[in-house]
């Protein structure tokens, strides 16, 4: 294997059970294995990748989902591996913590931008690239948010390796000099690696908690009651702009920056 290409293509069906060709042309990326599994329950499809580390599923349509885990090593990684695919656009299901009072937990975010703060994406490209998003992508996106009457945000989304910082007063004023909108683990990675690989791709984050006070950080159940009330919408704004992206066949175009 003496190519990215070789590998991806040799790894692909290796972390996730399921053979490139059975993967579809428009690709939903989520790091919760519940959402795999309600969208296969949905389309009566199977799941894919029990006893691998990703797990996905395929609708009859041409449009797959896939859990990639968590953080940012994750989500650089199945970036990766979809060269060997080349997806017609990726759309990121995640959730995020809320940084503004304007940020309520069940909000939506589209974010324009993500601070690549995670360290990960610094292995393609310097720090003085912005980590952006496929925007007619979100268009798409947008729409049908607004179909939902759900509440969304834009703004510009923190990216870290750190999963626990909520302790740390310091970072916090940090987070809130930046004047971030909200906090995440992967969003600027798979907006860079995306770049990088030519993949359209864009994020429709989900609040799930508001980690700047004591009493909004994340419980085990406090992420149930989300779980319970936002997910299914959340999957299905997800499925519907995907869906109606590959119905109108639409090029998503992306920046490239010449060298």
């Amino acid at each position: 294997m003496k190519t990215k290409l070789d590998i991806a293509q040799n790894w692909l069906p290796r972390y996730t059970g399921t053979e490139i060709a059975e993967l579809g042309d428009y690709i939903l990326l989520t790091n919760f294995r519940v959402y795999v599994e309600r969208f296969a329950e949905r389309f009566h499809v199977p799941m894919r990748g029990q006893h691998h580390p990703m797990q996905t599923a395929t609708n009859n349509d041409g449009l797959s989902i896939i859990n990639y885990g968590i953080g940012s090593p994750n989500a650089a990684l199945i970036m990766d591996l979809l060269v060997a695919r080349k997806p017609k656009g990726v759309l990121f299901l995640g959730k995020c913590g809320g940084l503004k009072d304007s940020t309520e937990i069940g909000h939506f975010i589209l974010p324009i931008a993500a601070i690549r703060g995670e360290g990960t994406s610094d292995d393609y490209f310097p720090k003085v690239v912005p980590a952006l998003p496929s925007f007619k992508l979100h268009k798409f996106v947008s729409d049908k948010i607004l179909e939902h009457e759900s509440e969304y945000r834009t703004g510009v989304v923190y990216t870290t390796n750190r999963r626990m910082w909520e302790w740390d007063a310091a970072f916090r004023q940090h987070l809130q000099d930046l004047s971030c909108l909200a906090i995440d683990m992967e969003t600027a990675t798979i907006f860079i690696v995306g770049h990088k690989n030519q993949i359209p791709r864009g994020a429709l984050l989900l609040v799930s908690d508001v980690p700047i006070v004591p009493e909004g950080v994340k419980t085990e159940e406090s992420d149930k009651r989300v779980n319970a009330q936002y997910t299914d919408l959340h999957l299905t704004i997800g499925i519907e702009a995907m869906s109606q992206l590959g119905i109108k066949g639409e090029e998503i175009k992306h920046f490239r920056y010449e060298e």
